[in-house]
């Protein structure tokens, strides 16, 4: 079959199988097996495919159709410009949580509010995110970050790639997903991230860190069945999940935070709608606690400040 062709019968495929976006997923596949872009393909409507490439290609389609993630049939994904590595052993980096770099910048003061987020994704694509105000690069140079439940490792390293001068460290409990950071971490950076597997804080010093961030699960069991069905079947259940309500991580990530966290010190978390209520209460002893909206309007990270 033609180029044309195939991509159209693909569509048509997804569709019957109720993917969503089935011509984007159609056309970053087919990018895949072909090691190509999308001009590519446009411009070249009468290309045969080979058989291998339609072999290859066939194969994409079935998982897809059976719902597995198209960022695992590729094994990749992209994020603050840069591209990640995931398998199923990750939780695939969203565009939602970009929103938590966002915020950690602006609270060490790089953040002038002059450059948009598409601008700083730009500007980390090319390695060049290190535009600090004169008090930001001075809070930088002293400033050790620990991001907790780091999976991809996505949120470490676009900091690391962000801010050059911090120490920078990742936890995960999981020895699988932390094998997939550091293979990140070597392909984007030259030994900026040290990664320990623990479960949360454990075993670290106490006021050791100026800022924790995390994007820890927050999904309620109750709330299971309004979960992508691909998500619930396919990417990791402890990344999602965090028990009955969806606190139940962040319940236990608070006060170790308090405790890992310099006097003064920043804890920042992505959170969802249904536990923003009961992330407030939890923080109720911290001072400056701030809730940022993403896009949608949907309370997507907190931020708070201890004592």
């Amino acid at each position: 079959m033609l180029l044309r062709e195939t991509l159209a019968s693909a569509i048509d495929r997804l569709s019957a199988a109720r993917v969503p976006s089935p011509r984007l997923n159609a056309e970053l596949l087919l990018m895949f097996v072909l090691g190509c872009d999308r001009a590519y393909f446009y411009a070249h409507p009468e290309r045969p495919l080979d058989p291998r490439e339609s072999e290859r290609y066939d194969e994409a389609l079935a998982k897809r159709a059976r719902g597995i993630p198209a960022q695992y049939i590729t094994g990749h994904q992209e994020f603050w410009g840069l591209d990640f590595m995931v398998s199923p052993a990750v939780l695939i980096p969203r565009p939602e949580t970009e929103h938590v770099i966002e915020t950690v910048l602006e609270l060490m003061g790089q953040d002038s509010g002059a450059a948009s987020a598409a601008e700083r994704r730009h500007h980390a694509a090319r390695g060049a995110g290190n535009r600090l105000t004169a008090a930001g690069q001075a809070f930088e140079e002293r400033n050790r970050i620990i991001d907790v439940g780091t999976g991809s490792g996505c949120i470490a390293i676009a900091l690391a790639t962000e801010l050059p001068e911090a120490e920078i460290l990742a936890t995960d409990i999981s020895r699988a997903a932390l094998e997939i950071a550091r293979a990140n971490a070597a392909r984007q950076l030259q030994d900026r991230i040290q990664f320990h597997q623990t479960d949360l804080l454990e075993k670290f010093e106490a006021r050791n860190f100026n800022v924790v961030v995390s994007n820890p699960p927050y999904v309620g069991q109750s709330e299971e069945d309004h979960v992508q069905l691909e998500v619930r079947k396919h990417e990791p259940h402890d990344a999602v999940f965090a028990g009955p309500s969806g606190l139940e991580i962040i319940e236990r990530l608070i006060p170790q935070a308090g405790a890992a966290l310099k006097s003064g010190g920043w804890l920042v978390m992505e959170i969802s709608g249904t536990v923003v209520e009961g992330v407030k209460r939890l923080l109720s002893g911290w001072e400056q606690v701030r809730i940022v909206n993403d896009l949608q309007g949907i309370p997507r990270v907190v931020s708070a400040r201890a004592r």
